[in-house]
């Protein structure tokens, strides 16, 4: 499963293995671009290094993090372009994406949808042993990931207590 916490200047990613009530970290990072750049290749440097991820990683699913308003529209308007990157590389490769807010994301690994970064990347770390993310991207990217793991788990409960 990867989990994408997308971002113009640094995409953070996280790749996380789900069997039952298990999560494991496989892998974690970030992906920057270079702001010298115009917009335009930026965009496709994001791309091409989404697609090397996913040929290497091979996940069954992906998880993004949902764009929040900033005060400034052109941030903003970069930050939905290069969001649309990370939804579309996925897709293009056959992967289902699934959209997470901010809150539900933080809720489902902290407690509470207003925690600290420090909080997030404190409960990965304890969630996933063995994860030390380089930077507090790659550790949102792998809250992502173990946020769409509980809500798949959850889903999957419900689905089979209903066929009973």
């Amino acid at each position: 499963m990867l989990g994408l916490d997308p971002g113009l200047g640094t995409t953070g990613w996280g790749v996380i293995e789900a069997r039952e009530n298990r999560l494991a970290h496989l892998a974690s990072g970030f992906i920057e671009t270079e702001s010298a750049l115009p917009l335009c290749a930026r965009l496709a440097e994001l791309h091409r290094a989404l697609a090397r991820l996913i040929a290497t990683w091979r996940p069954d699913e992906a998880a993004v993090e949902e764009t929040f308003v900033n005060r400034n529209p052109l941030s903003t308007l970069r930050l939905g372009q290069a969001r649309g990157v990370v939804l579309l590389a996925p897709a293009l490769a056959g992967i289902p994406v699934s959209e997470y807010q901010a809150t539900a994301v933080k809720r489902a690994v902290v407690g509470q949808g207003h925690a600290a970064k420090q909080q997030v990347q404190a409960m990965v770390r304890l969630l996933l042993p063995g994860a030390a993310p380089a930077r507090a991207d790659a550790a949102d990217a792998l809250a992502v990931a173990i946020c769409h793991a509980h809500h798949r788990a959850t889903a999957r409960h419900l689905a089979a207590y209903g066929a009973r």
